[in-house]
C-alpha cells in the first residue's frame, strides 16, 4: 500500500493543486515563498494535528466569502450554507494505492460493491464547521453582546435631538430595534469590539470546526488541467466516516525544518548540567538519544535473558552504594537518634538508592566526541560534549537518528514491542504504510554530505529485516522539501515536484501556486527528455529554486554576463536569477522544461550565419547574400525563422514569446549596430556574429589600449590596423575560427575592469526585458499598463 497522490484546496496559497507520489522518496522543489513548506504543514495538519488549523491557513482571497456566511448567520439565511463552508474550507483528498493482499486493511473504506484494487482508495479530509448549529449561535451571541456594549457606551442622542432620532427610525424606536424588525440583522456603531465580522470571530473560535472525512468516487476522479487539481464534488446528501479514515493504515513521522540544534554551551564546571542550556535551547542529540534508549533499550522494561548480565550489575552497584551510604551517613544519625528519634515505635530512617540506565543519560555530555589520536593508545581519551561539534555533522547525525528512531518505533523494534504485549496493545497488525515527512535537510550541510543524505535517506528507513524482503506488506515513502540545487541534483528528475508560482490577476485576489510532475514534462523519453535529464545530472543548476533564467550559449557568455549584471543592472542583480550555459545552440531543447517551470527566461545566443544549413559553412554576416542562420534556437523556438535578412529585421518587441501574462521566453542574438573605427570617416553598419566580436564592435576604444594573448592580442591588431569595417569583421571572422573563447574570457576579467566594458547593444536590450520582468513578478500582482510603468519607474 502507498499514497498515489494527494490534492489540496484551498490551504494558502495552495488553490488546487495535485501532488503525485513516489514508491520511495519525492523531493518538493520550487523558489521561495511557492508552497512547498505549506504542502508538508497540510498533510501534518490534517493527517496529524487536526487542532492546530487557523484562519490564516484560509486563502485571504476566501475571506469575503466568509465574512457573507456570517451575514447570512445573522439573517437566519444558513439553509446551504454547509456545503458553501466545504466550498471555502481547506481539504485534503488522499488517494491510496492498493494491492489484492491488501484489501483488508481498507475494507472500511471500500466505495461501492464493484469497486476493484485498480481503481484506488479516495478519502477528503475537510475542514468544516463541527455543528453549524451552534457555531451560528455562538457568532450571533458574541456580536449582538459586543452591539449591546458599544450602544450602551454611546451618548444618548434622544435626548440631545429627539426629532432627529425619530427622523432617523421612521417611528419612535432606535436604529437597531427598526432594522432587526425589518430583516434580522445585527447592527451596531461603526466602531467595533470583537467580533466585527465571521472571520474575526473564527480567530479566537477556529476550535469551531473540525476535520471530518468522506469517501470519494474513484469513477469521478479526473487528472490536473494546467497544473491545476479538478476534485471532484460531494453529493449534498453525503455523510461523513464516523472514524478516522487512515486508524492503524498510516505512521506519519516528521523531521521539521527547525531542529532546535544548538552549538551554545550554557553551563561550565563541575555544577548540575541537563539537556537544556541557559538559553533554553535543547542538547537534541542527547534527548534523542534517551528517548531512544528509553523505548528501545532499557533493560529495566520488559526484561529478557540477555538483559540478565546487565540488571546484575546493576543491583550489584546499588547494593554497594546503598552500604557506603549507611556508612557516609552513620555519623549524622547517630546524632539523630541521641535527639530521641525513632525511639521505639517510629519508623527507622535508611537512605537508599534507586539506580536507572536512563538517568546516566541525563547530562550534557552524555553524547561526546571521541578526538583522542588513534596512533595514541596509552593516552587517555580526549572527549568534548555534542555542542563542540559543528552545526552541519549535527544536523546530520540528529536527522540520521530520527530516521532510525522512527523506522523502530514503527516496527516496535526491542522492548517497544515487549512493552506493548504487557500493556496488551497489539503488534501484530503493524500500519502498513510508514510516511516521513522531510523540510529542508540541507541546512548547515556542505555539499557533499547533502548529496550523500538524500541518496542514503531512504535505504536508512529500510534497513530492517523486515522490510527488506520485497514481498513485505510493510511501505514506506519519503517525502522531502529543499531549496538545495545539490539534493536536487541527486534525485531522478522523475521524482520532482515543481511549486510553481502564480500572481494575483489584480488587487483583490492573492497569489498562488500550482505543481508540476516532472516526470510529465517531456512526455514520453524521447532523446530531448534524455539530453535534458543527462544535463542536470551533469550539471548543479538552480533552476528549480530561481525567479529567472538566463540560458548562455558559451564559456565566454558564461563569465562575462554575470559581470554585466553586476555592474550594469544593479536591480537585476537583486533578484534570484539562474544563469545556465547550455552549450552550442542547444537552448531550445530546454525549452519544455522551462515552459512547464514558468520561468521568465532569457536566452543569450549568436546569430551563427551559415552559407547553407546542410554543410553549415560558417560565413560572415552580409545583408541580402542570401545568408541563414545555423542556429536551432531561432530556427525552432523563437522567431522560428531561418533567414539572416528577416532575423536583423525583426523588431526589439517581437523577439518576445509570451505564454501567458506572467511568463515569457526572450531570445537576444546580434543586430547591426553602429560603429566607429575612425573618427574622420563617421560610424558605418557592422553585422556582429558571435558574443567576442560584438563586443569588440561595442568596445573599440578598449581594445585598442588592450594588452593580452590569444585572441585579444588578435583583436587588438584587427582594431588597430585595419582600415574599415568590413576588412575589421573579416579579421575578427578569421582570428575566431581558431581562437579559444574561454582563454578569451579569461583575459578580459584579467586585464580590463569589468565596469569599464560596454555591454553589446543585443544582450543590453535582453537584461533590461528581464530585469523589468522581474520586477513586476516582484509585486505578486499583475498590474495594468500604467501601473506597471510606475513601479519599474521606483525600481520595486
Amino acid at each position: 500500500m502507498r499514497i498515489d497522490f494527494i490534492e489540496i484546496k484551498n490551504f494558502r496559497r495552495l488553490t488546487a493543486v495535485r501532488l503525485d507520489f513516489s514508491e520511495k522518496t519525492t523531493l518538493f522543489v520550487g523558489a521561495n515563498n511557492s508552497g512547498k513548506t505549506s504542502a508538508i504543514t497540510s498533510l501534518r495538519y490534517f493527517l496529524v494535528q487536526q487542532k492546530a488549523f487557523s484562519v490564516y491557513d484560509i486563502p485571504l482571497a476566501l475571506w469575503p466569502c466568509i465574512d457573507e456566511l456570517g451575514e447570512a448567520f445573522e439573517k437566519a439565511e444558513n439553509e446551504e450554507s454547509q456545503n458553501k463552508w466545504k466550498e471555502i474550507l481547506p481539504s485534503l483528498d488522499v488517494w491510496l494505492k492498493v494491492s489484492e493482499s491488501e484489501i483488508h486493511h481498507v475494507s472500511h473504506l471500500i466505495p461501492t460493491l464493484d469497486w476493484t484494487p485498480d481503481k484506488g482508495i479516495g478519502v477528503r479530509l475537510q475542514l468544516e464547521p463541527e455543528k453549524l448549529d451552534e457555531l451560528q449561535k455562538a457568532y450571533i451571541n458574541a456580536k449582538k453582546a459586543s452591539c449591546d456594549t458599544l450602544n450602551a457606551g454611546q451618548p444618548d442622542k434622544t435626548l440631545e435631538n429627539p426629532a432627529d432620532d425619530q427622523e432617523e427610525t421612521g417611528q419612535g424606536g432606535t436604529a437597531q430595534e427598526e432594522t432587526e424588525q425589518a430583516g434580522g440583522d445585527i447592527t451596531c456603531s461603526s466602531f467595533s469590539l470583537w467580533p466585527e465580522n465571521l472571520m474575526d470571530f473564527l480567530k479566537k473560535r477556529m476550535s469551531s470546526l473540525t476535520v471530518k472525512a468522506y469517501l470519494l468516487d474513484p469513477a469521478k476522479k479526473k487528472a490536473p488541467s494546467g497544473g491545476v487539481a479538478q476534485l471532484q464534488e460531494l453529493p449534498d446528501d453525503v455523510e461523513p466516516l464516523d472514524d478516522n479514515p487512515f486508524k492503524g493504515l498510516i505512521r506519519i513521522d516528521e523531521v521539521p525544518a527547525h531542529r532546535g540544534l544548538s552549538d551554545y554551551s550554557g553551563t561550565s564546571g563541575d555544577g548540575d548540567e541537563s539537556d537544556q542550556d541557559e538559553r533554553g535551547r535543547r542538547q537534541l542529540l542527547t534527548s534523542q538519544l534517551r528517548t531512544y534508549y528509553g523505548k528501545h533499550l532499557d533493560p529495566l522494561k520488559a526484561p529478557e535473558p540477555s538483559d540478565i548480565t546487565a540488571l546484575q550489575a546493576i543491583h550489584e552497584a546499588q547494593v554497594a552504594f546503598d552500604l557506603r551510604l549507611k556508612d557516609c551517613f552513620k555519623t549524622s544519625l547517630d546524632e539523630l537518634e541521641q535527639l530521641g528519634y525513632p525511639g521505639v515505635a517510629n519508623p527507622r530512617l535508611i537512605i537508599s538508592t534507586s539506580i536507572k540506565p536512563v538517568e546516566g543519560l541525563k547530562h550534557q555530555s552524555a553524547v561526546q566526541y571521541d578526538v583522542t589520536p588513534t596512533q595514541a593508545k596509552n593516552l587517555a581519551p580526549y572527549r568534548l560534549p555534542e555542542q563542540y561539534n559543528g552545526l552541519g555533522y549535527q544536523n546530520l547525525i540528529s536527522m540520521v537518528f530520527r530516521l532510525i528512531s522512527f523506522r523502530d518505533d514503527w516496527l516496535k523494534v526491542g522492548k517497544a514491542a515487549r512493552t506493548d504485549e504487557e500493556t496488551g496493545v497489539s503488534t501484530i497488525s503493524l500500519p502498513p504504510l510508514h510516511l516521513i515527512l522531510l523540510e529542508e535537510p540541507e541546512a548547515h550541510l556542505h555539499v557533499q554530505v547533502q548529496q550523500v543524505f538524500i541518496r542514503k535517506a531512504y535505504d536508512v528507513l529500510r534497513q530492517h529485516h523486515e522490510l527488506k524482503d520485497k514481498k513485505s506488506p510493510l511501505s514506506t515513502q519519503l517525502v522531502v522539501s529543499t531549496h538545495s540545487s545539490h539534493i536536487a541534483h541527486e534525485v531522478d528528475f522523475a521524482h520532482m515536484r515543481y511549486f510553481r508560482r502564480h500572481p494575483a490577476r489584480n488587487l483583490t485576489e492573492t497569489p498562488s501556486s500550482t505543481v508540476i510532475n516532472l516526470s510529465e514534462v517531456f512526455g514520453t523519453q524521447d532523446e530531448t527528455a534524455q539530453w535534458v535529464s543527462r544535463y542536470l545530472q551533469a550539471t548543479h543548476v538552480d533552476l528549480f529554486f530561481a525567479d529567472g533564467a538566463i540560458l548562455v550559449e558559451g564559456a565566454a557568455e558564461r563569465m562575462l554576463v554575470p559581470h554585466f549584471i553586476r555592474h550594469h543592472y544593479k536591480e537585476l542583480h537583486s533578484c534570484y536569477v539562474t544563469l545556465m550555459e547550455v552549450g552550442g545552440s542547444h537552448a531550445h531543447r530546454l525549452a519544455p522544461l522551462i515552459e512547464h517551470l514558468g520561468l521568465n527566461t532569457l536566452i543569450i545566443t549568436d546569430i551563427d550565419a551559415v552559407e547553407d544549413t546542410t554543410k553549415h559553412k560558417k560565413a560572415r554576416p552580409k545583408r541580402g547574400a542570401g545568408l541563414l542562420t545555423g542556429n536551432n534556437v531561432l530556427k525552432k523556438l523563437h522567431p522560428e525563422k531561418e533567414s539572416l535578412d528577416e532575423l536583423l529585421d525583426i523588431a526589439e518587441d517581437k523577439k518576445e514569446r509570451g505564454y501567458d501574462d506572467s511568463f515569457s521566453i526572450r531570445v537576444a542574438y546580434q543586430k547591426a549596430v553602429q560603429v566607429t573605427l575612425k573618427e574622420k570617416e563617421g560610424s558605418s553598419e557592422a553585422i556582429p556574429r558571435t558574443f567576442e566580436d560584438a563586443l569588440v564592435f561595442e568596445n573599440i576604444n578598449l581594445f585598442r589600449e588592450a594588452n593580452g594573448t590569444g585572441l585579444l592580442k588578435k583583436f587588438k591588431e584587427a582594431v588597430t590596423t585595419k582600415n574599415d569595417i568590413s576588412e575589421l569583421s573579416q579579421a575578427l571572422f578569421d582570428a575566431l575560427a581558431s581562437g579559444s573563447k574561454a582563454e578569451f574570457a579569461l583575459d578580459m576579467l584579467y586585464c580590463e575592469d569589468p565596469a569599464s566594458i560596454n555591454v553589446p547593444e543585443y544582450i543590453h536590450n535582453g537584461l533590461k526585458w528581464l530585469e523589468n520582468k522581474l520586477l513586476l513578478r516582484q509585486k505578486e500582482v499583475l498590474l495594468k499598463e500604467n501601473e506597471s510603468t510606475e513601479v519599474l519607474s521606483k525600481g520595486t
